[in-house]
């Protein structure tokens, strides 16, 4: 230690080494600092810019995109999507600010009246419509309380404003009139991202999720990212017609690619420009996206997933992937499609009401003989029901398929054609009276229908001949245009005014010789509300262990239906859901409100009046949870001991879950707090 003291003396002795080092490292770090190049070369020194490229934003996630100041809109880079927790509220494709430039412009130049004329010719679309379109999307963008109050109040006059037939055009438009995001966007290009990604949805409880691929939208085809606006519509429909929270519903998007080359070729659509991908890899990304919304923590202890009671509608998937996806994720979740099952149940609810017009029974559906156009997912869903409920009225499952003659684009489906996909085999004609493609106008002529329901989507298919032998052949010809195949003036003039009417798009009474002929909309907004605030009410959760097939079945309608006296007695409900399995079906409620009056029926509605569509949705929820019950799939506790009360207090019960839009009284929530979990 001794000998450590005298070294260090040594050290600071006046002539050593370090004692003259000491003085000048002092100095040195006295001295102010300077940029120090890059390498020990001489350089000239380091000059700072004038300014640093980077914004600090101090919000993430939606309020970015709210924030006029820090909003980019599509030009986020992926990375800073990554980074601000934008990951999946934007489109995909990522836009330059030159083409946002050039997407403004147009604009500003031309306005948004992208309107395609053929569809205004197929789907009644006006400048009147967009105009109210547009103007409602800037008055939801401003003010979600007021939107939904108008909605509500105003439903008949504003329901084919924001969905079916403006929304086609909207969808057609998308990428063009692109204002805001709403709901989310899941890509292939996110693959192994999605359970993150769910996170950054800003609402913490989700009620009902619809999604769609963009594959089949409407009548107009692939249109890719640009059909998130069907289940944009679809769930403003659930809040005006069903009652759900707008603030706990989520729109969705999966983006695979598209086959449209048209929209690849638009240098401002936002989705993968890239074909759709199939088979096993389509099938991976849609799986990640389901799991990725019901489950995506339950690797993390006590948590089942970030909304594993939300309901799942599935929204125009083309005809290859709509029923396998019903099929494969039934057993998991609860799942439904609107197309496959909704409009089924629409359909066969309006068949009963035409009997009911006709002044016959319910057992009078099975004399029917039915030309049907369309094969894709929403025809033989439709097909499928019909005949399901012939069966009920005491046919044979072969005498019931006899009574169809389904058409595709080709001409009429026989057992001769190649590559039938197995839901429409048993509906292929296997008589030899039946020729493979036989043309529509041929087939009418030859079998003699009673009636004609079209799904087809390819424009007035329902030609002047047709409507004409249909009234020749029936006193009341049953005219079904579900996709608007022909119009009901041009029904009632071609059938002398005595068409029994229903069409899947709003269209108005006519007079014919003096006498109302009214028009009936087949519309699956009578099912898709109510049935998802029934199951969402009911906690139906699923579980493989439980669960009784119903191939082809998934609704619940308010039917109205004359006693076998032709009196109006009762509501009668077509009870189905993916669970549950019914020995009849309908389930008859006796000592109802009437959803259809005596007067309608005379002048040949089929359907309950739209303005009733809230009472309509209740009466739904309410069958559900009560068929859920039956089956031993009611799982909410306080909806179990509310239904032993009585059905009014289970009503009661739904009532005041629904929400109905109102200014509340806000405040704010102290920096700190955090709300109790419920």
């Amino acid at each position: 230690m001794l000998a450590a003291a005298r070294a260090a003396q040594r050290l600071r002795a006046p002539g050593s080494s370090l004692a003259a080092a000491l003085p000048a490292a002092a100095s040195a770090l006295e001295a102010p600092q300077r940029f120090r190049p890059y390498s020990d070369a001489a350089s000239f020194p380091y000059e700072p810019k004038d300014f640093l490229d980077i914004s600090v934003a101090r919000s993430r996630g939606v309020d970015v995109l709210h924030d006029p100041v820090f909003n980019k809109g599509t030009a986020h880079p992926l990375v800073e999507r990554e980074r601000l927790g934008l990951r999946g509220l934007l489109p995909p494709r990522v836009l330059t600010m030159e083409q946002q430039k050039a997407r403004a412009l147009d604009r500003y130049w031309h306005g948004q009246d992208y309107i395609d004329p053929s569809q205004i010719e197929s789907g009644g679309v006006t400048h009147e419509h967009t105009r109210k379109w547009l103007y409602l999307q800037e008055l939801q963008d401003r003010n979600e309380t007021l939107f939904y109050r108008l909605l509500c109040e105003h439903f008949v006059e504003m329901a084919p404003i924001i969905y079916t037939p403006t929304v086609g055009w909207a969808c057609m438009n998308y990428h063009k009139l692109y204002r805001r995001p709403r709901g989310m966007y899941f890509s292939a290009n996110d693959r192994g991202e999605m359970a993150s990604m769910v996170w950054n949805w800003p609402h913490k409880n989700v009620d009902a999720i619809v999604v769609t691929d963009g594959s089949r939208i409407l009548g107009l085809g692939d249109l890719g990212t640009n059909g998130l606006g069907i289940p944009v519509g679809k769930l403003d429909l659930y809040v005006g017609a069903g009652g759900f929270n707008p603030g706990r519903v989520l729109p969705c998007v999966i983006d695979v690619g598209t086959n449209n080359e048209l929209l690849r070729s638009e240098p401002w659509y936002m989705g993968l420009k890239q074909p759709r991908l199939r088979g096993d890899a389509y099938y991976e990304i849609v799986d990640e996206f389901v799991q990725a919304s019901f489950v995506a923590c339950r690797r993390v202890p006590a948590v089942m997933g970030r909304w594993p009671r939300a309901v799942l509608q599935f929204e125009d998937f083309n005809i290859e992937h709509a029923a396998p996806l019903l099929e494969r994720y039934r057993y998991s979740h609860c799942v439904f499609n609107d197309d496959v099952q909704g409009t089924a149940a629409t359909a066969v609810g309006g068949l009963y009401g035409a009997m009911a017009v006709a002044g016959k029974p319910a057992s009078a559906l099975a004399d029917q003989k039915f030309v049907v156009l369309g094969a894709g997912s929403a025809g033989m869903g439709v097909v499928a029901m019909i005949a399901q409920s012939m069966v009920k009225q005491g046919l044979s499952p072969d005498e019931a398929a006899s009574r169809f003659y389904v058409l595709d684009h080709h001409g009429l489906i026989t057992q001769k054609r190649e590559g039938l996909e197995a839901h429409v085999r048993p509906f292929a004609r296997r008589d030899e009276q039946s020729q493979e493609k036989e043309a529509f106008i041929d087939v009418v002529r030859r079998v003699r229908p009673t009636a004609l329901i079209g799904l087809a989507g390819a424009g007035r298919l329902f030609t002047p001949e047709a409507l004409q032998l249909m009234a020749q052949y029936n006193e009341r010809p049953i005219i079904m245009p579900i996709k608007m195949e022909c119009t009901h003036e041009d029904a009632q003039k071609y059938c002398e005014g005595r068409a029994i009417f229903a069409s899947g798009s709003p269209q108005p009474d006519v007079e014919v010789d003096g006498k109302k002929c009214a028009a009936s909309q087949a519309n699956n907004m009578y099912i898709f509300p109510g049935l998802a605030m029934g199951a969402f009410l009911a906690f139906l959760n699923p579980h493989q262990h439980d669960v009784i097939h119903l191939p082809y079945t998934a609704t619940v309608l308010v039917l109205p239906l004359l006693q076998h006296d032709h009196s109006l007695r009762s509501v009668s409900y077509l009870c189905f859901l993916p669970l549950l399995c019914f020995d009849q079906t309908g389930v008859s409620v006796s000592n109802m409100c009437s959803m259809i009056t005596p007067e309608e029926l005379a002048a040949g509605r089929v359907y309950p009046n739209m303005h009733k569509i809230r009472e309509i949705s209740l009466n739904v929820a309410l069958e559900t949870m009560k068929a859920a019950a039956e089956e031993g799939h009611l799982h909410n506790d306080i909806a179990i001991r509310e239904l032993a009360k009585g059905d009014e207090h289970l009503r009661s019960y739904i009532q005041k879950h629904m929400f109905y839009p109102t200014y509340t009284n806000l405040t704010t929530r102290p920096e700190g707090y955090e709300s109790p979990a419920h």
